[in-house]
């Protein structure tokens, strides 16, 4: 078995990777720090092929599929991703561009490309990484949110028509709260609550996406947030993220 995985340098992304090694994948591993790939290629006891790619720029997407498109991937993870945060008159142009490009159109063509393969060979999983904020509207990270919004919709549609197809390839989205990763120092503030830990919240998710699990939600607590959140109107949602973004301290 041999898993993809985008933004696999830090964070969730690498610990998927440690998991996924440890279940026996082989892996690639991609994400735009050399050494840190190199490093956890180090450490890691299956077979670890590193891809060095920027996917701020979506032809770096389709670049990175041609060079594994032979290598009979079985499991792609699209966990790579960036925020930006702040009012949207003032947050950077450039820096929300190449969020888009991140989070959703290089996400886009990987799903894409690889979901086509899959189909064919009726085999493979995708797991799409959202987040709970997928579930609301967001001030003060609108890009971000709205973001994340796009990767649970196109997972639920694609959700439906493998359904309809009665094929065998799956695929999961997950959506956690708040973890402790490098996302809030990259984009300058501090979490509003306690974090959860990676490790844990990448365990759960390799596990539940190996169950068949199509939302994969940590915590309890998260679970109840956002079915909660499905019983109120989206102008009270709104108000009630602007205050924990308003809280937010910066770096």
């Amino acid at each position: 078995m041999t898993a993809l995985i985008t933004g696999a340098s830090t964070g969730i992304g690498r610990d998927m990777a440690v998991y996924l090694s440890e279940l026996g994948y082989d892996l690639i591993i991609t994400a735009r720090d050399r050494q840190k790939l190199l490093e956890l290629k180090s450490s890691l006891s299956t077979r670890v092929k590193v891809i060095v790619a920027d996917l701020s720029c979506s032809e770096n997407a389709v670049k990175l599929y041609n060079c594994c498109k032979h290598m009979n991937i079985d499991l792609l993870v699209n966990n790579a991703g960036l925020g930006v945060v702040g009012e949207f008159e003032k947050t950077s142009l450039e820096k929300e561009v190449e969020l888009i490009n991140v989070n959703v159109t290089s996400l886009h063509v990987l799903t894409k490309l690889f979901y086509k393969d899959f189909k064919k060979r009726n085999h493979g999983m995708i797991l799409n990484v959202a987040s709970s904020a997928s579930f609301y509207p967001g001030p003060l990270m609108a890009a971000y949110y709205a973001s994340k919004n796009y990767v649970l919709n196109l997972s639920q549609a694609l959700r439906r028509e493998i359904k309809n197809s009665k094929s065998k390839v799956r695929i999961s989205v997950l959506c956690p709260g708040p973890v402790a990763t490098q996302f809030n120092i990259r984009a300058g503030v501090t979490n509003s609550f306690k974090p959860a830990d990676s490790a844990s919240v990448a365990r759960y998710a390799i596990d539940e996406m190996l169950k068949g699990r199509f939302y994969i939600i940590p915590t309890l607590k998260m679970k109840l947030v956002l079915f909660g959140s499905s019983f109120i109107p989206a102008d009270i949602k709104s108000g009630m993220v602007y205050k924990i973004q308003k809280n937010k301290k910066p770096l």
